[in-house]
């Protein structure tokens, strides 16, 4: 065994190191680390209701890396989502998280949906409605189904998480939704940040980011823009969020995995809106 302390491979990989660093001008910025960006299937869900192949084949052509299906996708039988499935393989685009009625985390609804989620290949079951909720009681119950469901999801190297609305961030007698979900909930609990109803309420966005550090595991990036002329008719980076920060606390602190573009409606066609926002997201990130 030699004494020297570099070997010649290791020597080499130093020098191959140092070339490349000195190829970087001092003071460059270097490119922002990327995550997928995706499309939240309600955007399209005009097209989507009478052509799902064609429109999530259109969604991957301009672009697109992830999609995320909505609840009637519960619907859909073992042999349907395999065909989807073979579409998107084929598109070479992904579904990372499907939203998710309340049922598909209590009873017999957990079986169906791990199946149908495993054949697209879905990690994170999130619920998007957390049901009949007037009361605290009732939000302690959703808390405990969510708590239950992290726990199930387990065997099947699956995730629960939760998306937010208004209401969520609404606070009632100095009770707001949100907040008891997170503080009533294992970490393991996805927290989907839906940024648009949480700007809409006059919550700070950026602030609710870092106070849940690696719970932010995907947001959907719908813009939100006052007056009566905007509302969540504008377009992604026509609003009042202040997106370049939000993303950044995202990736930093909030555990951002992938992002996914989410539209109401605009003056657009549905997937015209979907191309535009793509191209705006993309304008801003190569910043």
């Amino acid at each position: 065994m030699s004494d020297n302390k570099y070997t010649r491979r290791s020597f080499v990989g130093m020098a191959s190191a140092v070339t490349i660093a000195s190829a970087i001008p001092a003071g460059a910025i270097m490119p922002k680390k990327h995550l997928p960006i995706g499309l939240e299937l309600y955007s399209v869900r005009d097209t989507l209701a009478t052509d799902l192949m064609g429109t999530v084949r259109a969604v991957a052509k301009l672009g697109y890396e992830v999609v995320e299906f909505y609840s009637p996708y519960f619907n859909w039988t073992l042999s349907y989502a395999q065909e989807v499935r073979k579409l998107m393989d084929d598109m070479n685009i992904k579904c990372l998280s499907t939203h998710n009625p309340r049922a598909a985390i209590e009873g017999d609804g957990v079986k169906k949906a791990v199946e149908l989620n495993q054949i697209i290949g879905s990690k994170t079951l999130v619920v998007a409605s957390a049901g009949r909720t007037e009361t605290k009681d009732d939000w302690k119950v959703v808390a405990d189904l969510l708590t239950s469901a992290s726990e199930a999801l387990k065997p099947a190297k699956m995730k629960v998480g939760y998306h937010n609305h208004q209401l969520e961030f609404r606070e009632n007698n100095g009770f707001r939704p949100i907040q008891f979900l997170a503080a009533n909930t294992p970490k393991s609990v996805t927290l989907q940040f839906d940024v648009g109803t949480c700007m809409e309420v006059g919550y700070d966005p950026i602030a609710w980011i870092n106070a849940n550090p690696g719970r932010i595991r995907s947001l959907h990036l719908k813009d939100w823009g006052k007056g009566a002329d905007k509302g969540y008719s504008v377009l992604f980076g026509e609003g009042d969020t202040p997106w370049e920060k939000l993303l950044d606390a995202a990736e930093k602190t909030g555990g951002a995995e992938y992002f996914l573009i989410e539209q109401e409606g605009s003056r657009f066609s549905s997937i015209e809106t979907a191309e535009r926002c793509l191209a705006s997201y993309r304008k801003l990130r190569s910043k």
